[in-house]
C-alpha cells in the first residue's frame, strides 16, 4: 500500500546574505567580538579526544573558559560542514541562525574540521579554513564522512570525535542541558550515519538535524519507489511535500546493484570498529529525536543543486534523482518503516537550492535547529 509521509511545510523564504551584527543580548557568557558572527582566526580551538593520538579543530563561538552559572549557555548547536570542508561558512550559517532565532543569550555554536593532508586537501578544500597542523588527526577528503578512521593514526574514527566532542564541550560547559547535531550536504549524510551508532551522554539531550545530504543510509533492503495512481511514477515529478505526487511504496532495488546494501548506502559489511552491530544501530537511529531539511530548489540539475557532483551510483540513484527527492524518500521509509510512531517530518525550505547559508538562517529551518520557541 502506498505510504504518505506527514511532512512539515514552511512558506518563508531563506535567508539573506550572512551579516555582521551585534552579540545578542540576553545572559551569556561573554564571546570574543568576532566569533559572534564571523569564523575569525580567534575562533579557533582544539581538543583532543579521549584516547585519541592527535587533535581536532573547530570554530566555537564562546572561549573555552568562561564564566559559570546563570551566565553560561545552556544548548549547543554543533554545525558539520560539508565535502569542501567549508567549516568556516557552515559556522557563521549557524551563527546567523542563531541570531534570527534570538537564542545568542543561551547557545553556543560549534562547527568541528576534519582535516586532510595537504598532498589531498585541495581536492576538498575552502578559502579560510586552516589547514592541516602537526598533531592533527587527518582523513581523506572520502573518509570523515562515513566514520572512517584518521589515516594517520588507524583507530580513532569520526564518529569517535563527535561524541568527544560532545563530551567536551559538556565538561567545558557543565550548564550544557541540549546539544543538537546538524550537517549539511557530505556533512548531513555523517550526521544520518552517525545516529545509529552514536554515544548516550550522560545529563544531555541530544537532537540532530539532517540536512540536504547526497545519499541516506537505509537499515532495510527496501527502498522507496514513487507511484501514481498505482503505478510507478517518475521521481522527478516529487518536488513538494503535499501535491499528490510523492506517495511511495517500499520495494526491492534493482538486482544489478549488488552494492545498494553495503555501507554507506545499507547495513551490509559495516567497518569493523563501530561498537555496534546493524540492528542496535537500527534501533539506536529508530529512537533518536531527528528532524530532516531540505532545500525546495535541491531538486533538479540547475544551477545552485550543485549535480555534477551528485552521488549518481546505481546505489545512490535507487534513493532518487536529486538531493530533495531523496529526502522524501527517506521521509517516508523512516515513518513506514524505521520509527512510525516518531512521526519525523521534512521541512521543504522555499528559496533554496544547496546552499548551507540559505537553508540553516532560513524562517523555515528553526523549529528544526533550534526546537519550540
Amino acid at each position: 500500500m502506498p505510504i504518505n509521509p506527514r511532512f512539515h511545510r514552511v512558506i518563508t523564504g531563506c535567508g539573506a546574505a550572512l551579516s555582521l551584527l551585534a552579540w545578542g543580548s540576553g545572559p551569556v557568557a561573554a564571546a570574543t567580538p568576532s566569533c559572534s558572527s564571523t569564523a575569525s582566526p580567534d575562533c579557533y580551538q582544539q581538543f583532543k579526544p579521549a584516547g585519541a593520538k592527535g587533535v581536532v579543530h573547530y570554530y566555537a563561538s564562546l572561549p573555552v573558559a568562561g564564566p559559570q552559572g546563570a551566565a553560561a549557555p545552556t544548548r549547543a548547536l554543533i554545525a558539520v560542514h560539508g565535502h569542501p570542508r567549508d567549516a568556516n561558512k557552515t559556522f557563521e550559517a549557524a551563527l546567523l541562525a542563531t541570531r534570527r532565532a534570538g537564542r545568542t543569550g543561551d547557545t553556543l555554536v560549534i562547527a568541528p574540521v576534519f582535516q586532510v593532508a595537504d598532498a589531498d586537501a585541495g581536492k576538498c578544500h575552502t578559502a579560510g579554513v586552516p589547514g592541516a597542523r602537526a598533531g592533527d588527526l587527518l582523513w581523506t577528503c572520502e573518509s570523515w564522512l562515513d566514520g572512517g578512521v584518521a589515516s594517520n593514526e588507524g583507530a580513532t574514527g569520526s564518529f569517535n570525535v563527535l561524541d568527544a566532542l560532545v563530551a567536551t564541550l559538556k565538561r567545558q560547559w557543565p550548564s550544557l542541558k541540549t546539544i543538537t547535531i546538524a550537517g549539511f550536504s557530505a556533512g548531513g549524510q555523517m550526521v544520518q550515519h552517525y545516529i545509529g551508532f552514536a554515544a548516550d551522554p550522560t545529563g544531555l539531550s541530544v537532537r540532530y538535524v539532517v540536512a540536504d545530504p547526497g545519499t541516506w543510509l537505509y537499515f532495510d533492503p527496501l527502498r522507496p519507489q514513487p507511484v501514481s495512481s498505482g503505478q510507478p511514477a517518475d521521481g522527478s515529478s516529487c518536488t513538494s511535500a503535499d501535491n499528490g505526487a510523492c506517495r511511495f511504496k517500499m520495494t526491492m532495488p534493482p538486482q544489478d546493484c549488488p552494492q545498494v546494501n553495503q555501507w554507506k548506502y545499507g547495513m551490509e559489511n559495516l567497518p569493523g570498529h563501530f561498537t555496534r552491530n546493524a540492528s542496535q544501530a537500527r534501533r539506536h537511529y529508530a529512537e533518536a529525536e531527528i528532524h530532516y531539511l531540505e532545500g525546495a530548489l535541491d531538486s533538479s540539475a540547475a544551477k545552485g543543486t550543485f549535480y555534477p557532483i551528485l552521488d549518481k551510483s546505481c546505489a545512490a540513484a535507487a534513493q532518487g534523482p536529486y538531493r530533495m527527492q531523496r529526502g522524501l524518500a527517506y521521509a517516508a521509509y523512516d515513518r513506514a518503516l524505521l520509527a512510525p510512531d516518531k512521526k519525523r517530518t521534512v521541512t521543504l525550505v522555499p528559496g533554496c537550492a544547496h546552499n548551507v547559508a540559505c537553508v540553516f538562517p532560513s524562517e523555515a529551518a528553526r523549529q528544526a535547529l533550534f526546537g519550540d520557541q
